[in-house]
């Protein structure tokens, strides 16, 4: 059997499953307004810390930059599902030798990708979970924002975000063990 021509016109039925793949255009657009709205809330956040540090403790300011921290961590997630989503599922962005080319993008597959959101989704749960330490000890107070209960609950989740990850790690490796 020889190969396909490289050139030659698909069919109707694989041209129109294949070319459906731009359907996911609008949504990876979508994703970096998404982006500009995590920009604004960014820059708004910074400016009151900055306005109000001299009003702010110690523990106060520490909350807020962890908050910072949520946004541009969050951020970094919608950046590797907007490109690596898009290079993956969509069409090659031609970034080949480009100086600015993100290091991971080279190697990236839907497994890749997939390890890679899991340990975003763990290193934002990590900074919620931080957060919600450094409020514990306002538990019992009329200024409590965490219940014992909730703090339970946030560790369980975020060890299961960890289960997941290795999981899908482990799933991935597998996969792709040379046979």
């Amino acid at each position: 059997m020889t190969p396909a021509d490289p050139n030659a016109p698909l069919r109707p039925l694989p041209l129109l499953i294949f070319g459906s793949r731009w359907l996911q255009l609008p949504l990876y657009l979508g994703l970096i307004v998404a982006q500009c709205v995590y920009v604004f809330l960014f820059i708004k956040e910074l400016i009151h810390l900055v306005l109000h540090a001299y009003e702010f403790t110690e523990q106060q300011i520490m909350l807020m930059v962890l908050g910072l921290i949520d946004v541009v961590m969050i951020s970094n997630l919608l950046i590797m599902v907007i490109v690596g989503g898009y290079e993956t599922f969509v069409s090659r962005l031609g970034l080949q030798g480009h100086r600015d080319q993100p290091e991971w993008l080279s190697h990236v597959n839907a497994g890749v990708l997939k390890v890679k959101l899991a340990m975003a989704i763990i290193g934002i749960s990590s900074i919620h979970l931080l957060r919600t330490f450094i409020e514990v000890g306002a538990i019992g107070t009329p200024a409590a924002r965490v219940t014992s209960e909730g703090v339970m609950w946030q560790a369980i989740i975020h060890g299961l975000f960890i289960i997941s990850a290795i999981g899908i790690a482990y799933v991935d490796r597998m996969t792709q063990t040379k046979h």
